[in-house]
C-alpha cells in the first residue's frame, strides 16, 4: 500500500506537469506498476481510473471480491447482465473526472476499453501514457535494480550452462533445453531462448530449431528468464571449433559498436545518439546494410518497453533507466553476430548488469 501511495503521488505530479486530467489503465503492466497487481485480462472492461484528486477501479463483478483483497482503491463493479456504462459513469463522477479535458490512455489496453472511456467523455483530448506512467516506469528505483541484478546473475549462469552444452552433434533445441532447465533450477521462469547456429544466426529472431550444430558453426545465444517482477535479457556468441571465415573481423566490429554505444549512453543524451554511435561504427566498417534493427530497448516489467534506443527516438536518457545495447551484423547464408548487454544508467554512465564477459566462447569441435 505504501508503494502504491508513493506511485500515485508521483503519477499525479506528472499529470500536472503534462496537463493530463485523467489516466485510464487496462489490466496489464501499467496497472501492475501502480497497484502491484492487475486483474485477469479478458473481454470484460476492467479499467483503473486516476484523476488528479482520486482513483477508482471499474471492475467486472466476478473479479471484485478477489481484487478487494489486493487493493484499497474504490471498486465500481458491474454485472454481465447490466454492462459497464453506469458503473463507469459513477466511477468518473466519484473521482471528479466528468469535466476532464485531456486523458492519457493506456496504449496496451484493448481498443474497445479505450473507446468506452473516450465515448464517456465527449470532446476530450487524448494521448498515450509515455509522458506519465511510461516516464515513471522508465526510471527504476533501488528495489527494482536489485531484482534486475539478481535476474542478470541467473541469466549469466543459464548462459554458461548453454555454452557448456555446445558440441558437434547437439541440436539447437537441445541446447535451449539445457538453458531452460537452468532457469527452472534457479527458481526463474524461462521467457525466451534463441539458439541460432550457422546460417540461422543471420535471422535476428530465429525460432530455435532441430538443426544439428557442427564444426565451424557460429552460434548466437539470446536468452532471458524471470524471477520476481522483472526479467533478464542477454546475447552472447560461441563457435564450435574453428570460427568461419571472416568471423573474427565481424565480431570485432560488433564489439566496437557496443563500446561506442556504452560511451554515448550518458544522462542527458538522446536515445538516438546512442543508436547512432553504434550504427556509425558498423557503417564505417562496411556492414551498415547488415545491421537491421534498433540498438536497444528498455527492460522492466516488460522485456521490451521504453526507452527504445532507435535512430528516431528523442527520449532524453536519465539516471535509473534500464535498457539494452545490442548491435548486430547478420550476413545471409553465412552467420550472424549480436552482443547484448542490459545497462542501468547512473550519473557517470551505464552499469552493465551481467557479469559474464562478451568474449567469444569456443567449444571443442
Amino acid at each position: 500500500m505504501e508503494r502504491t501511495a508513493r506511485r500515485l503521488a508521483e503519477l499525479r505530479k506528472k499529470m500536472v506537469e503534462t496537463g493530463i486530467d485523467l489516466v485510464a489503465l487496462g489490466p496489464g503492466k501499467h496497472t501492475q506498476w501502480v497497484l502491484g497487481f492487475h486483474t485477469y485480462p479478458d473481454e470484460r472492461p476492467a479499467i483503473l481510473l486516476i484523476s488528479r484528486l482520486s482513483e477508482a477501479f471499474l471492475m467486472p463483478a466476478l473479479n471484485a471480491e478477489d481484487s478487494r483483497g489486493q487493493t484499497s482503491v474504490r471498486l465500481f463493479p458491474w454485472e454481465d447482465a447490466e454492462g459497464p456504462d453506469q458503473s463507469l459513469a459513477d466511477a468518473l463522477e466519484f473521482i471528479g473526472a466528468r469535466g476532464a479535458r485531456k486523458v492519457a490512455i493506456d496504449e496496451t489496453m484493448r481498443a474497445d476499453f479505450a473507446l468506452l472511456v473516450l465515448d464517456s467523455l465527449p470532446g476530450v483530448a487524448h494521448e498515450f501514457t509515455l509522458p506519465t506512467v511510461g516516464a515513471l516506469r522508465m526510471r527504476k528505483d533501488r528495489a527494482e535494480y536489485d531484482i534486475l541484478k539478481e535476474n542478470a546473475r541467473i541469466n549469466d549462469r543459464a548462459m554458461q550452462a548453454g555454452m557448456a552444452a555446445l558440441r558437434p552433434g547437439i541440436t539447437e533445441r537441445e541446447v535451449a533445453d539445457v538453458i531452460r532447465a537452468q532457469f527452472t533450477q534457479e527458481g526463474a521462469k524461462p521467457l525466451f531462448w534463441i539458439v541460432a547456429s550457422g546460417a540461422n544466426g543471420a535471422f535476428p529472431h530465429h525460432h530455435t530449431s532441430d538443426r544439428v550444430i557442427g564444426p565451424g558453426d557460429a552460434v548466437v545465444v539470446d536468452i532471458g528468464g524471470q524471477k520476481g517482477e522483472f526479467p533478464s535479457d542477454m546475447t552472447r556468441m560461441a563457435v564450435v571449433g574453428d570460427a568461419p571465415e571472416g568471423y573474427q573481423e565481424v565480431h570485432g566490429v560488433v564489439e566496437a559498436a557496443v563500446q561506442a554505444a556504452l560511451s554515448a549512453a550518458k544522462p542527458g543524451a538522446r536515445a538516438c545518439d546512442v543508436d547512432r554511435a553504434a550504427r556509425d561504427v558498423i557503417s564505417k566498417a562496411g556492414y551498415g546494410d547488415f545491421f537491421v534493427h534498433r540498438t536497444g530497448h528498455g527492460l522492466g516489467l516488460d522485456v521490451h518497453e521504453p526507452p527504445f534506443i532507435t535512430a528516431t527516438s528523442q527520449v532524453l536518457l536519465d539516471e535509473g533507466m534500464v535498457f539494452s545495447i545490442e548491435p548486430g551484423i547478420y550476413l545471409p547464408d553465412r552467420f550472424g553476430i549480436r552482443l547484448e548487454e542490459i545497462v542501468y544508467l547512473r550519473a557517470d554512465g551505464p552499469e552493465i548488469l551481467s557479469e559474464l564477459p562478451r568474449d567469444l566462447h569456443v567449444a571443442a569441435g
